[in-house]
């Protein structure tokens, strides 16, 4: 299947969060065919996961970490 902008069918979707070729030493998920910045997790009640094969997922990140620090910088002054 080829990387798309559109969101992938259900049992697309299950079968490229159970494929562990799809994850990075096992817990970082990578899939340049999903085009999900926040994928479901395998255990779906537990969340989602981060995309890393997305470039826009990295910078997502980048944005709540920023995020994260100013609200720790602010609080603690």
């Amino acid at each position: 299947m080829e990387k798309t902008n559109e969101k992938p069918d259900k049992e697309t979707s299950d079968k490229w969060l159970d494929d562990t070729d799809n994850y990075k030493w096992g817990i970082f998920y990578y899939n340049p065919r999903d085009p999900r910045i926040f994928p479901p997790k395998r255990i779906r009640w537990t969340g989602w996961t981060v995309n890393f094969a997305n470039p826009y997922s990295i910078v997502a990140m980048i944005v709540v970490v920023i995020i994260i620090v100013l609200i720790n910088y602010f609080i603690t002054r």
